[in-house]
């Protein structure tokens, strides 16, 4: 196949291929809206616990920025998730005057009971495919989680 033919391909393909990238990202969405019912949260409280997953223990103003919500509205997350036992308060351990929220150990396992099988199942999909495959996958991947990231960077409209 000619270099001409392969990059026709490939410009023909994107459409198809963004498609796809679409479909996961809805069907994602509804894996998220699904565990945030089964963890008894809203979808902004799952947003905010996913944050401390990923990032560990973070004051409210962190969280507040990573989540791009006022601190006050990022109060009442951190509430209604402390209620809930997902989350405490607990003392900055540098900075007496500051409070990180941290994830309670049994709300991270009831959140993992669920999320365990979706991750096998990725890995499995994965696992099945070569070596090289796995590693153009994952390029790709790589590729439109930055792209997405640059989109939050751009001012809003």
């Amino acid at each position: 196949m000619s270099h001409m033919s392969t990059a026709h391909k490939a410009s023909t393909d994107g459409p198809a291929i963004a498609a796809r990238v679409r479909r996961v990202q809805v069907i994602s969405d509804k894996v998220q809206r699904r565990l945030a019912r089964l963890l008894e949260v809203n979808p902004t409280d799952l947003t905010a616990m996913e944050h401390l997953l990923e990032s560990g223990p973070m004051t409210a103003s962190e969280l507040a920025s990573r989540m791009q919500m006022s601190t006050a509205a990022t109060t009442h997350v951190i509430d209604r998730l402390s209620r809930a036992g997902h989350v405490r308060r607990a003392a900055h351990p540098s900075d007496r005057r500051k409070i990180r929220v941290e994830t309670e150990p049994e709300a991270v396992e009831r959140a993992m009971v669920e999320l365990r099988p979706i991750i096998a199942g990725v890995v499995q999909v994965a696992s099945a495919r070569s070596a090289e495959e796995r590693a153009v996958i994952a390029s790709f991947l790589d590729d439109v989680s930055a792209f997405y990231a640059s989109l939050l960077e751009e001012p809003e409209r």
